[in-house]
């Protein structure tokens, strides 16, 4: 067999299998915390069962480094395809899901940001006339805390790991609490930097008045959170947060807000981690990965 084709296959099976036992894995709710911190932690979270996968992953191109091409031995296609294919399913499935939401239209918002590479806000200049200039000035900085963070990527990363742990319900609840947490700590950064919150508030509801008038919202809650969690970040949010939101905004700012960094210059100091810890595990597949492919199938040197 191909060297290219066993390393894709192979990846797909165990780590497809991988993904779907830690994907199972519950998640329980932190203990109070900002919504800056809850925002952090329910992404790190989101990752989680994906972790062992791209460990997998890496092992396995690391054996492959070494492994001759083709691969000798009596290897039968047959089996290893049949194993691997509910995961290629699944991959494919994500890769679709991935592909439509980039090339569908986002939904409709009066206000919102989007764009994965270069985030841009866009606002309705029919909405924007109507709305006193403080209004629309909270709903920017809203939206501009989501432009910092580059969150239309970041939404669309989301759901493209969630869509690999289907059909567990675990994984779209973390995503829905991530999604939560999301808007929260955008509000908390908006009104840092002078958003007032009734102001922020008010600009929320008049983005859903405006959603329903165009007849974007009339849809069931689970519909209305597929088609924001695309390639966009909005005000508005499903009815069953609105409302806690809302009063949050109407309350006074809590003491512990602060501006929040862009997420660009924190992936730089994680990616000096990341860089050497893969190559140390692609470099212990190199070595040791033929002592367990080998046997496991059935190859001869």
């Amino acid at each position: 067999m191909e060297r290219e084709s066993l390393l894709a296959l192979l990846t797909m099976l165990f780590g497809g299998l991988l993904l779907q036992l830690c994907a199972a894995w519950p998640s329980t709710d932190p203990q109070c915390r900002t919504p800056r911190a809850l925002e952090r932690l329910y992404w790190r979270r989101l990752w989680y069962p994906v972790m062992p996968t791209l460990v997998v992953a890496l092992w396995l191109i690391g054996w492959a480094i070494r492994e001759p091409d083709p691969v000798p031995g009596p290897v039968d296609p047959g089996i290893v395809v049949a194993l691997s294919v509910p995961f290629v399913a699944l991959f494919l499935r994500a890769g679709l899901r991935a592909l439509w939401a980039l090339l569908r239209r986002p939904a409709a918002s009066a206000v919102s940001t989007v764009g994965l590479i270069q985030p841009q806000v866009v606002f309705e200049p029919f909405l924007a006339k109507q709305l006193d200039d403080d209004v629309v000035r909270a709903a920017l900085l809203h939206e501009w805390a989501h432009v910092t963070h580059r969150d239309p990527l970041r939404i669309w990363l989301a759901q493209v790991v969630t869509d690999l742990q289907w059909p567990w319900p675990q994984a779209p609840r973390r995503l829905e609490r991530w999604l939560e947490a999301l808007e929260l700590a955008r509000d908390d950064e908006a009104r840092v930097r002078g958003a007032g919150g009734a102001e922020l508030a008010k600009a929320i509801l008049a983005s859903l008045r405006y959603a329903e008038d165009a007849a974007t919202v009339a849809m069931a809650p689970t519909a209305w959170r597929c088609a924001r969690s695309t390639v966009q970040a909005s005000l508005a949010g499903d009815a069953r947060v609105l409302r806690d939101r809302i009063a949050r905004l109407l309350a006074p700012l809590p003491a512990n807000a602060e501006p929040d960094a862009s997420i660009v210059p924190r992936w730089h100091r994680v990616a000096w981690l990341l860089v050497p810890l893969v190559a140390f595990v692609i470099a212990f597949g190199a070595e040791y990965g033929a002592h367990v492919i080998r046997p496991l199938l059935g190859l001869t040197a």
